[in-house]
Order: structure tokens, then C-alpha cells, then sequence
């Protein structure tokens, strides 16, 4: 078998533009935590349930105006959600960096607490007899385990009744990670 090659030409060669723009929509952005050391006393995630009285670190993803808020007022109960009342935090970074749901990802923050979680109940099923009413039963925070179907995500959640158990440590804002991809070749 024979091959027939035919000569290069560069003159036939286009000229592919390439976009580099600082609004370039391929844009990802990291939510690494440039500290990590938890105060004394403070425990970080863990796929254990959440030891009653005691403190951890977690996360509350909102955007960044609502976050400068929450920096000046404190958090405020939410009047409803999928475990009723209060303010909704997880133990996982990645989690709280995923809201608000559809809200551009470089307008979003993430404000890192450490709260005091009290008495737990875990809630780990749809219409779990106390999902909406776990707080008078005297329970100060609910906890929704991860990967037991009750979140898309499958990561852990959880809802804090009593916003003075949520101390504000910093606000978390997104930073921008350039992609290039096969762009990057030229």
C-alpha cells in the first residue's frame, strides 16, 4: 500500500482567532479556605453525626450582599424549608458553596461559623415524624446525614433553630482559577 502526501502550503493555513478575555465565560472558580485551623475547642467535618453540645465548623453559602448583611445583623431564621424554621448551614464546604441554586457562582460567599449545635436530632428520611417540628421537642439543631436521599447533592445538611448558636468567623468569597483547555495550545 502506498501513501501520496501532498505538499504543505502555509499560505493555505487560516488564522484561528483565540479569546483570553477576563470575562471569559469558561472561568471556574476555587473555594479553598486559605486557613486551616479550627479555633480550639472546634471540630471540622466529619461523616459522624454531630456529638450533642458541642462546636463545629460549618458553612452557610448565600450571595455576597447577603452576606455583608448577615456580617452586620447576624443570621435570622428562615420562616420555612425542608426542616421547617432556622438557619441552614452544612459541615461541607462544597455544599454551602453550591447556593444560592442558580445565582452566578462568582456573586455567591460563603460565610465559615462556628456554631454551637446543642441537642441533635438526625432526620434521615422524607416525612420523618419530626422533619418540621424537631425543635419542640426540644432539639436545637436538625441534621440530615449525607447520602441518605433526603438532598440531591447527597451532602450533609444542617438547621440550627436559635441564630445566637452561630458565631461568624470570616466571609469566603470565590476565587477565580483561569482555565485554558485546548485554547491554551498553540
Amino acid at each position: 500500500m502506498m501513501f501520496s502526501f501532498a505538499k504543505w502550503n502555509p499560505s493555505e493555513v487560516a488564522n484561528i482567532p483565540l479569546s483570553c478575555s477576563d470575562t471569559d465565560t469558561n472561568m471556574q472558580y476555587s473555594w479553598a479556605e486559605d486557613d486551616f485551623d479550627a479555633p480550639p475547642g472546634v471540630g471540622r467535618l466529619g461523616l459522624s453525626a454531630p456529638g450533642d453540645n458541642r462546636k463545629y465548623v460549618m458553612y452557610h453559602g448565600t450571595t455576597r450582599a447577603i452576606a455583608q448583611s448577615i456580617q452586620a445583623t447576624g443570621f435570622r431564621q428562615s420562616t420555612d424549608g425542608m426542616l421547617g424554621r432556622g438557619v441552614y448551614l452544612s459541615r461541607d464546604l462544597l455544599k454551602a458553596s453550591r447556593y444560592p441554586i442558580d445565582h452566578p457562582e462568582q456573586d455567591r460567599a460563603v460565610i465559615k461559623c462556628s456554631v454551637n449545635v446543642g441537642k441533635v436530632i438526625k432526620i434521615d428520611h422524607q416525612d420523618h415524624p419530626k422533619q418540621k417540628t424537631w425543635h419542640k421537642d426540644g432539639f436545637d439543631t436538625a441534621w440530615v446525614p449525607p447520602n441518605c436521599r433526603m438532598v440531591k447533592s447527597g451532602l450533609e445538611e444542617d438547621c440550627v433553630w436559635d441564630p445566637s448558636r452561630i458565631t461568624i468567623s470570616k466571609v469566603i468569597d470565590p476565587k477565580p482559577v483561569q482555565t485554558y483547555g485546548a485554547r491554551g495550545y498553540m
